[in-house]
């Protein structure tokens, strides 16, 4: 529960106000001000992850990911992520949110009610990235009974190019919930015999 404490002061932290890059702007012109933008959308990702469940679910999910953590820690050595915190350091209302923020922490009661509701939305959250899972499993194995579709498939799995993007995939923590679904799913008799019957006509396209 510390990662959960520290999200939710961080979420908390960033609900103080961050402001957007100009209306002219145009991604890609500037590395500067590409940065900036990065940084801003990241803590508005933030923001918004602490209003929506699924978002926060899928947020943690997503702290698992090596790669993206990798980039993230890269983006926050950087001289522009540290000019931005520097900035914020010393506005006036950031300070203010930041004591308002330490004064809730420091109290058990209201800690344990933010820590509380925060882990609510996790378990909601989480519960909706299920859902969301098992409808593309259940599509996807609704294409698959299309005889088309089968032999593209098997057509892609022979492919090597494919077959390492594949494995990269199942190694990404955000695949799991994929996993998951189906071995759900495969509690149903009528699924398992559905899903063996396509795994037995994919097994002769190849």
């Amino acid at each position: 529960m510390k990662v959960l404490c520290l999200f939710t002061t961080s979420a908390l932290l960033s609900l103080v106000g961050i402001t957007s890059a100009a209306d002219d702007y145009v991604y890609g012109k500037d590395p500067k001000m590409d940065a900036e933008y990065d940084i801003s959308l990241g803590m508005a990702g933030i923001q918004q992850a602490a209003k929506d469940p699924k978002l926060l679910a899928q947020l943690f999910q997503d702290m698992q990911d090596p790669q993206l953590m990798a980039e993230a820690k890269k983006m926050m050595e950087s001289p522009e992520w540290k000019k931005k915190m520097k900035e914020l350091a010393n506005d006036k209302s950031f300070k203010s949110g930041v004591e308002n923020v330490k004064k809730t922490m420091e109290d058990p009661n209201e800690a344990a009610k933010i820590q509380a509701k925060m882990e609510h939305m996790m378990k909601v959250g989480q519960g909706a990235l299920n859902a969301e899972a098992k409808d593309t499993m259940a599509s996807a194995m609704e294409a698959m009974a299309d005889p088309t579709v089968m032999a593209e498939a098997a057509r892609m799995m022979k492919d090597p190019q494919f077959q390492e993007q594949l494995a990269r995939m199942s190694k990404d923590p955000s695949f799991k919930k994929y996993v998951n679904a189906m071995q759900d799913m495969m509690q149903d008799p009528a699924t398992k015999a559905q899903m063996e019957r396509i795994s037995d006509s994919f097994r002769s396209a190849l």
